[in-house]
């Protein structure tokens, strides 16, 4: 029997388990990499094992998100992270140079390599055949230190793609439509491996653009082969020597196969407020719009930049539209400076943004109170964007670059397919490094007073006794948790940024909890649906954490997130009954008296006391989950196996 390109990447660094459905693998990570926001605790928890440099082929630190640098705060982590990273073995990636994600893909991915990273959509870099996956700052941490990544062996998800694009249709439509079959939900534990002769009409930023937004599908990664356009790509990169052919088996046998003719395809846009809203763009023509932004980590390679510019060229962005343009590299940047396509752009009256995380994390840019945004990103969870009224559409550049024209939401394909802009790809692209610092080791590390150390977690307790403190729905993102944009100044001081837990659900949740916790009290958290959705921001974990939760209540959780409450020390718990769900109320006592034996045995069900009621409750852990639930989390497991 033939094996899928993810089993064939999997097995080649396995170091612990069997590659089994469902079961628990450790693999060897060959890259890491981190951006601000995140990687400012990763590398605090990377000094707290004490290690004395980096174990890995290659780690990366990237600054892409808080580049404002609006207070003293985002500069001190910025400063930190360049000493700390110059003295440990990462190599320093300058704020401007751009996008974590796609600077990776363009000067660092491997094809058949893995890569851990600090971030939600790390899974872009399978667009160059990587098995790439995001993770919480501390598991990248841990990796960074030598030790294995530890994940669900995965089911696999075949999309086949035969025919073409026709013109005006794009790569975003392909992963919209992915996400109108398999949603946001019940994809834990997979992987999407593209395969058929479509594939070898898409270039490498294309497929980087369907694997990037594979992240909100909930799936472990996504990934395509590494083919001759691979090739041609890294060899305009001049990187054809980390080239290598990686294709499945042609026997290979997958979970669900899904089958999607490229050329049958039409402009789509996710509605607000999920990615999965997806509905065909001619289904919304005449919307008026406030503001259209392209850019991002999804869509804003060179040929996106073009594609809009090319569009834009010689027209006016409409009066009542803002357009915001932001490349996605300093390479990008520089080669439409160069080429005039630049001024293509302000000539037709965008606001041209630097390479950055920018609007689509929330950092500036928020659209006007019940505003029509149309962007080219990954996510539109409601309030997001910084304006918790507003709707975000998510489109291609194609879409974008003519709704900015024409003032409402246009489908593209209603115009003339030559009037289609035909960007021809450059046999090389302009390779300068010099924003990207390698490490000589050496230096004193700058900690400004904003910078703390990593939160002391104490071993498991032997019972949780406490009260439901919050009660929430379905499709509670990270966003709900920790809110980004202005507050992410705070995420090296963990007592400062606990103060907004739940900020945007509930503002009083993180002055009960703390005053609970005062008093003994533990808080527990009960959910719908697909807790934790969303980006990989462990803070969602760390801060409840020193509020006092000890555990989470769900239907279901998604996979970052769950590992992140685990490695922080609070048990996520499914209810066996969902039924169960509607008879807790917020403010309800709640116990578990042998939560620490529970763990310890290796038990799958829990008994909550739930005000009068008893309520059964899954726990399917691995042995190591229940060790590290144990040892306090797993900063204090991995310090005891160091």
């Amino acid at each position: 029997m033939g094996q899928s390109l993810t089993y064939k990447i999997l097995k080649n660094h396995l170091v612990e388990g069997e590659l089994k459905t469902g079961s628990e693998i450790g693999i060897r990570i060959d890259q890491t990499l981190t951006q601000d926001a995140t990687g400012t605790m990763a590398y605090l928890q990377f000094e707290a094992m004490e290690i004395p440099r980096v174990k890995t082929d290659l780690s990366v630190s990237y600054v892409d998100h808080n580049t404002l640098q609006m207070g003293f705060e985002n500069a001190d982590d910025h400063k930190y992270l360049m000493t700390m990273n110059n003295k440990y073995g990462i190599h320093y990636s300058k704020a401007g140079n751009g996008i974590c994600h796609q600077v990776h893909v363009e000067r660092f991915g491997k094809p058949g390599a893995t890569l851990l990273g600090s971030d939600s959509h790390t899974p872009t870099g399978g667009g160059i055949g990587m098995i790439a996956i995001g993770a919480g700052g501390l598991d990248v941490a841990v990796a960074m230190g030598g030790g294995p990544f530890y994940m669900t062996c995965p089911k696999v998800i075949n999309v086949k793609l035969e025919g073409q694009l026709r013109p005006w249709v794009s790569a975003k439509d392909v992963i919209l439509k992915v996400l109108e079959v398999l949603t946001t939900k019940g994809n834990v534990g997979c992987v999407v491996e593209y395969s058929g002769g479509g594939v070898s009409h898409l270039s490498v930023p294309e497929r980087a653009t369907i694997t990037n937004m594979g992240a909100e599908l909930g799936v472990t990664t996504s990934l395509f082969p590494s083919d001759d356009i691979t090739k041609e790509f890294l060899k305009a990169q001049q990187r054809e020597d980390k080239w290598s052919e990686l294709k499945a088996d042609e026997d290979a046998t997958y979970e669900q196969v899904i089958e999607i003719n490229l050329g049958e395809l039409k402009p789509r846009v996710a509605c607000p407020h999920s990615p999965d809203n997806i509905k065909l763009v001619s289904e919304l023509d005449g919307l008026k719009v406030d503001q259209v932004a392209i850019g991002s980590c999804t869509n804003a390679s060179y040929k996106d930049l073009m594609t809009a510019a090319s569009i834009l060229k010689g027209k006016k962005v409409s009066p009542d539209v803002s357009l915001i343009v932001a490349p996605g590299s300093k390479q990008v940047f520089e080669m439409i400076a160069r080429n005039g396509a630049l001024s293509d752009l302000i000539a037709a009256g965008a606001r041209v943004m630097e390479s950055a995380c920018g609007f689509c994390i929330g950092a500036g840019q928020a659209p006007i109170t019940e505003g029509v945004s149309i962007r080219t990103n990954n996510r539109n969870f409601e309030g997001r964007s910084g304006t918790k009224s507003a709707g975000i559409y998510l489109v291609s550049p194609e879409t974008a670059a003519v709704t900015a024209i024409k003032g409402v939401l246009t489908d593209p394909s209603t115009l003339p397919e030559s009037d289609y802009p035909q960007i021809e790809i450059p046999e090389n692209f302009v390779i300068d490094d010099s924003m990207i610092l390698k490490p000589d080791f050496n230096g004193e590390v700058f900690r400004g007073p904003n910078i703390g150390d990593p939160p002391f977690t104490e071993p498991l307790a032997k019972k949780i006794a406490g009260k439901i403190n919050l009660k929430v729905g379905d499709k509670i993102t990270t966003d709900h948790i920790m809110p980004a944009g202005v507050r992410l100044k705070y995420r090296s001081n963990v007592p400062a940024y606990s103060r907004y837990v739940f900020e945007g659900v509930d503002p009083e949740f993180s002055t009960r909890a703390a005053a609970d916790k005062e008093k003994g009290i533990f808080s527990v958290i009960v959910a719908g649906a697909s807790y934790g959705q969303g980006s990989s921001r462990e803070h969602a974990a760390i801060c409840p954490m020193y509020l006092g939760v000890r555990a989470v209540v769900a239907k279901s959780f998604e996979r970052i997130h769950s590992a992140n409450l685990i490695n922080f020390d609070i048990v996520p718990l499914v209810f066996k009954s969902e039924a169960d769900y509607e008879t807790v109320k917020q403010g309800d006592d709640f116990v578990i008296d042998d939560i620490r034996d529970a763990v310890d045995n290796g038990a799958e069900t829990v008994t909550a006391k739930c005000a009068d009621k008893k309520i059964e409750l899954s726990m399917i852990l691995s042995k190591r989950q229940r060790d590290i639930l144990l040892a306090g989390g797993l900063l204090n497991y991995t310090k005891a196996q160091v």
